[in-house]
């Protein structure tokens, strides 16, 4: 466990995937349900367990919505084939299983939650909370809108879900972990050890003669999948959002001082004042104490004759709008920098307020912002224009228009891409230039084909883009004389990451032997560097290559080892020089956190085990081949595995 833990924790896509399958344990629900729409079991049914059936198209769907999230996450594409690499496809009907199966045994334990729980839960989730923090309708049925749901519909998913982690509490519950284990992480986590190194590079291996050809030939047959020509598909796609839509120019200079006056706090810090309040029980009192103010009673020594120090009375640096009573801040924000009120009716008895300090608001002039103001209006008033705009483009295309005919006709831009593949890259292995950002469209249109009418991908902030496939490449073998430099180029850069490897374990066997590490580097012009300080995880400066630094962890003290560098051509042979051993105290607070990783984790491999076990005795079936062919955008088979 303590290994995965690690492996889980050196990439950022390793995290992505472990979050994934961890999701699938159900341990962070996504909050959009999709059990409901799942309907027939048959040709074009990916998975089946219990009851619930999953269809092809729907797996599509799903698949290629999760790969475009994980890209919003990441702020970058997900491209098919890191999907592929890291079983996105297995972790999604995992999770789907997962969630019948749960779905199932809350209906057979007659499980259920009230209504007035859903709905708190519901307005709780800070999703749905305008500007005041409160539960906002509008901002709640826009969300449900623009994921293609129902107010019902999502109630009953939501109902769903609380119920999947009402069961799951259950048997996860809180875990305290044994202490031995948790001495063990701490180890693991905060070992610190130091090395001697040098590094290899290829000029330590001399000139390396071009192969012969029947060398070449045969380590391009042995390799060709390595020089395979993409799938390459011919595109067009016509983009939609509140920016291209937007005219600041037609926003009136009535219009923008408007929102100016209504929005000042946008432009700037409010008007802060430093103030002192004493509260008197009757106006009374209130006014006797006003009026023996003056030269010989200050409002501090007023206050002390109350038996009120500086903090009592101090109410600290306000703006207008933090004073809840109305009054006190109209009075309070009347006064001039050193003045005290007269006696105020305040909420809770008669107050006399002294203003110790006032900062002035510092509010940007109109002139300095219109030109923001204006985009921002436009921006909101293109919003309803981009609703609009799409249903008419929708329609167009239920009408049989192509893209290029509807981005003539509605005076929009279309783009033209004549080959692109999954990478976005083109025939010559550059960039395509006018791919939309922060949307994985390329993973959609590689999932339809020519004639298909897909969905419009949807743009963070709002927006869409809709693409035609016009035409498909299909991948290839190429023959050895189109790629024969990069064969060449490849086959040359395993020989000479063979010499170095073999190179280095030369060296590792003087340093066994008893040779000291600078006659070992000396003899091959090398310098012996020195690193301290080195973790399993989280290393900084080090010049170490990951590879290099799991194998400095595998190394006993006073031993030396081995392994790739930063790159195949670069080999490290090092000597562990020190191991220190970290403390454990159990109440400090790393100590508790590490407790709370290890219960997470404890809490999801029991979580693991019920869910399989649900499944075991549910029974569920997967067709591998439909799921391969929803994924590559094909049709469906048969086969069950």
């Amino acid at each position: 466990m303590l290994r995965g833990m690690r492996k889980a924790s050196s990439n950022w896509l390793g995290r992505i995937v472990m979050a994934v399958v961890l999701g699938a344990i159900a341990v962070s629900f996504a909050i959009w349900g999709i059990n409901d729409i799942f309907r027939g079991f048959g040709r074009s049914t990916v998975a089946k367990i219990g009851s619930t059936e999953i269809g092809v198209d729907q797996f599509r769907q799903l698949y290629n919505d999760r790969i475009q999230q994980l890209g919003r996450e990441l702020g970058r594409p997900v491209t098919p084939e890191m999907a592929r690499q890291f079983r996105l496809d297995q972790a999604l009907i995992n999770q789907l299983m997962n969630d019948a199966a749960l779905d199932q045994r809350a209906r057979q334990l007659r499980l259920n939650v009230a209504d007035a729980e859903v709905a708190r839960q519901i307005m709780a989730d800070p999703r749905f909370k305008g500007p005041s923090g409160q539960f906002d309708r509008a901002q709640f049925d826009a969300l449900l809108r623009n994921n293609g749901y129902n107010e019902p519909r999502f109630t009953a998913e939501r109902r769903r879900i609380i119920l999947r982690r009402e069961l799951l509490d259950a048997v996860g519950g809180d875990l305290d972990p044994p202490k031995t284990l948790a001495q063990a992480y701490n180890r693991f986590v905060n070992e610190q050890r130091a090395a001697d190194f040098v590094v290899l590079t290829r000029d330590k291996v001399g000139e390396i003669a071009p192969p012969a050809p029947d060398v070449l030939s045969k380590y391009f047959e042995d390799n060709k999948f390595l020089f395979r020509a993409p799938e390459y598909r011919g595109l067009v796609l016509m983009s939609l959002t509140q920016a291209d839509l937007a005219k600041p120019d037609e926003v009136s200079e009535a219009d923008a001082r408007r929102y100016y006056e209504l929005n000042l706090s946008r432009f700037g810090t409010a008007e802060r004042r430093l103030l002192q309040q004493i509260v008197f029980p009757t106006a009374e009192e209130a006014k006797a104490a006003a009026e023996k103010l003056g030269e010989t009673v200050s409002f501090e020594a007023l206050a002390k004759e109350r038996g009120l120090d500086l903090k009592d009375i101090d109410l600290g640096l306000l703006t207008k709008s933090s004073i809840i009573d109305r009054g006190i801040a109209d009075a309070a924000f009347a006064l001039k920098e050193g003045e005290v009120s007269q006696p105020i009716k305040g909420t809770f008895g008669t107050v006399l307020i002294r203003a110790v300090k006032i900062e002035p608001e510092q509010v940007k002039k109109f002139e300095e912002v219109a030109a923001e103001i204006k985009q921002t209006i436009a921006l909101d008033r293109a919003r309803n224009e981009l609703g609009s705009l799409r249903d008419k483009i929708e329609d167009e295309r239920g009408g049989g228009l192509k893209l290029t005919e509807i981005a003539q006709k509605l005076n929009l831009k279309a783009q033209t891409i004549a080959a692109v593949d999954r990478g976005g890259l083109d025939p010559e292995g550059k960039q395509v230039a006018g791919l939309p950002t922060g949307a994985d469209v390329l993973t959609a249109a590689f999932a339809s084909d020519v004639g298909i009418d897909s969905e419009a991908v949807q743009l963070p902030g709002g927006g869409f883009v809709w693409f035609d496939v016009t035409t498909v490449k299909p991948a290839r073998e190429r023959a050895l004389d189109e790629v024969r430099a990069k064969v060449e180029e490849r086959w040359r850069d395993e020989e000479v990451s063979k010499r170095l490897k073999a190179k280095a374990a030369e060296m590792v066997e003087k340093l066994k032997g008893g040779t000291p590490f600078a006659d070992v580097a000396s003899a091959d012009g090398l310098t012996v560097q020195t690193t301290f300080g080195l973790k399993r995880a989280g290393n900084r400066a080090t010049p170490l290559s990951t590879s290099a630094i799991s194998a400095v962890f595998d190394t006993p003290k006073d031993s030396a080892g081995s392994a790739e560098g930063a790159s195949p051509t670069e080999w490290v042979v090092f000597r562990v020089t020190d191991v220190t051993v970290p403390d454990f105290d159990a109440a400090s607070g790393e100590a508790k956190r590490m407790a709370d990783q290890i219960r997470r984790s404890l809490s999801e491999d029991m979580l693991v085990q019920y869910v399989q076990r649900l499944q075991n005795e549910i029974g569920g079936t997967v067709n591998q081949r439909a799921l391969r062919q929803a994924v590559a955008g094909g049709g469906a088979g048969d086969e069950n595995n």
